[in-house]
Formats: structure tokens, sequence, C-alpha cells
């Protein structure tokens, strides 16, 4: 397993800054998006993917993972809404190319809304049969995956479970989605098989996130668990200063800080 910070974090710096952040930390790969400053091009990315991959050369520092946004925010073209038009089948080949192009290892998008007059379940139904279409673009399977959040409709564990059962799909796996809700740490532990990607940062109970030393996440049982279900891929540091769920009140460079520390102790004693 690695560290990779995630753009998104910084949200004044240029993705030069952030891959500048990054490796005074130590942390050698970044996580792209197309937020705050950092942002990439999406329109770039789905007209001109090798011109968008191009771009990233030079930074010195490698792209764990891209995080794809279908429209203007969560609710544009999510996953869930009925009759997925043959257009989000042509962006996700184009983000699958940029990916390749990039060499980036894995692309997350999102499971998903409860939209207007469906149920969860409905909305479960329609995410899975969408994501049965995207993972039979070519390349699919190798890259693409699914990140559970809250507000989503798979927003449990089992639902989650049941999710990759029926598509195969993999996971971009974030334990503070859940532990925000009241899951138990444990009741997530056996999605850990089915990561692909893993976001890190603290949360708690009614909270997304929480400081490092007043979250209950437990970081070395975290990352022992990966290491049991044999995943051996990215550990994107996420600290965050945005609206969402109002993760606004935390110092983010102490927090991507605390959170290395913790796993470079972590991973000292293996």
């Amino acid at each position: 397993m690695r560290l990779s910070l995630t753009s998104w974090s910084f949200p004044a710096l240029t993705l030069p800054e952030v891959a500048q952040v990054a490796r005074a930390l130590g942390v050698g790969a970044i996580d792209t998006g197309y937020f705050y400053r950092a942002a990439l091009d999406r329109e770039e990315v789905l007209s001109d993917p090798l011109a968008a991959a191009e771009r990233l050369r030079g930074l010195g520092v490698d792209v764990a993972n891209h995080y794809h946004l279908w429209g203007r925010d969560l609710a544009d073209r999510n996953l869930a809404l009925p009759d997925m038009g043959e257009a989000q089948i042509r962006d996700l080949e184009a983000v699958l190319r940029f990916a390749e192009a990039a060499n980036i290892p894995t692309v997350f998008v999102l499971p998903g809304l409860v939209n207007p007059g469906q149920s969860r379940r409905e909305a479960a139904r329609t995410a899975a049969h969408n994501i049965r279409r995207l993972l039979d673009v070519p390349g699919a399977r190798a890259r693409l995956c699914i990140e559970p959040h809250v507000h989503s409709w798979a927003e449990s564990p089992d639902l989650v479970r049941e999710l990759v059962e029926e598509t195969g799909v993999r996971l971009a796996l974030d334990y503070a989605h859940f532990l925000c809700l009241g899951y138990r740490q444990e009741e997530v532990d056996p999605l850990a098989p089915h990561a692909a990607h893993v976001h890190l940062r603290q949360a708690r109970p009614g909270l997304l996130q929480a400081k490092f030393a007043k979250g209950t996440i437990n970081f070395p049982a975290l990352f022992g668990t990966l290491r049991e279900a044999g995943y051996d891929g990215a550990l994107a540091l996420e600290a965050v200063h945005q609206d969402y769920m109002d993760t606004l009140h935390d110092d983010v460079m102490t927090e991507t800080v605390a959170l290395r520390d913790a796993f470079r102790l972590w991973a000292e004693g293996g």
C-alpha cells in the first residue's frame, strides 16, 4: 500500500502546487478531479483525453486515481436516473482513454442518488443496471470503481455488498461515509476485499470529518484489514475544507500529516 493526496484537499492550490505539497510530505502520488483551483478541464478530458493526460506530465508525482463527475453536480446525470443515454457510455470511454494515457490505475464515480419519485430500492436497481452497462465498456472492469457516500442511495454496507454481488463493480472505499451514519468499523470491514481505491480521513457518528484525535476510526485496524484483504493500492489522504457535510473546520495540513504519520507508524511495524 502507498499514500496519495487528493487534489481537492487544498482548494486554493493549483495542481502543480498540490504536487509540490505531496512531494514535500513524502507522498508520491495525487488524486485528480474537477474541483477548485487544481481542477482538470472536464471538457478536455472528454473531448481530447490524450491532451488532458499530457498536461499531467512533469508534475513529479504519480496520479493514483481520477474522480469523474458525470455532470454539473452530484444530481446531474447520476447513475440512479433511468434511461442512461449512450452519451454517458461515450464519456466513460473517453475517461478511460485519459486514464490509460496518464497511467492512472483507477477512476471512481458516484453510485447515484434517491431521485424524485424513487424509493431507495428503486434507485439501487436502476443504478445496478446502469453500472452493469458501464462495466461492459472495454477497460472498465480494470479501472472503474464506485464510492458509496452520504446522501447517495448506497449508504449502508449491506446495500453496497448487494451492489458488488450483482454487478462485480469494485469500490473506492471511504470508511468515514459509513461511520458518520453510525455504522461500526467492523460492519464496513467486509467491503475491504472489494476495494480498488481507499480514502482516509477521521470521522465519528454525525461527522463525516473529525479531527484525528477526536474521531472513532481505528486506523491501525483499518490498515490491517486492508492488508489481510490483499489490498495493495493507494490510500488517499482526504482531509478537506469544503461546504459538503460542513467539513470546513479543520486544519487540512495538520490532519493530512496526522493521517500520513499514522500509516507510516503502522507500516514500520509490519
